[in-house]
């Protein structure tokens, strides 16, 4: 992420969906009043980059699950997500390389039917991270 403003909203996000682990690539600060309480909850891993992060994810059996607009992509209205999944978010700006896409299994996107043609990177995140949850909330069982 870029924008640290990004990085804190998704930080908080994931406090409040539940999700105990974010890795984070690249240069990025939390704001503690943007991510409040998840701060406390959310373990915050820092990596340099994401390819090997990918690799590691694969080896401990998480599906990786791409968050891009691609011409393989699947609609997240109808995509399934499987209950050990990854979420990959590339940068605001450049998205997913196609070297990491190469290494993620699965490429979800959010439809957008008008313009810009995507969404804020904590917007999107926000919605893929809500379907999973409906999908695999606890409430559910």
């Amino acid at each position: 992420m870029r924008s640290n403003v990004n990085l804190s909203r998704i930080v908080r996000l994931a406090g409040c969906a539940g999700i105990k682990r974010v890795i984070q690539c690249g240069p990025g600060r939390i704001d503690k009043e943007i991510a409040r309480d998840a701060v406390d909850v959310v373990e915050i891993v820092e990596r340099r980059t994401l390819l090997p992060v990918l690799e590691q994810l694969g080896t401990e059996g998480y599906q990786r699950v791409g968050l891009e607009q691609t011409t393989n992509s699947e609609s997240l209205f109808s995509f399934q997500f499987v209950e050990k999944t990854a979420l990959v978010i590339g940068s605001e700006r450049e998205g997913l390389s196609q070297e990491e896409l190469d290494r993620i299994d699965r490429v979800v996107e959010i439809p957008v039917f008008g313009q810009p043609y995507s969404y804020n990177v904590a917007t999107a995140t926000t919605m893929a991270v809500y379907e999973f949850c409906k999908q695999h909330s606890p409430l559910n069982v």
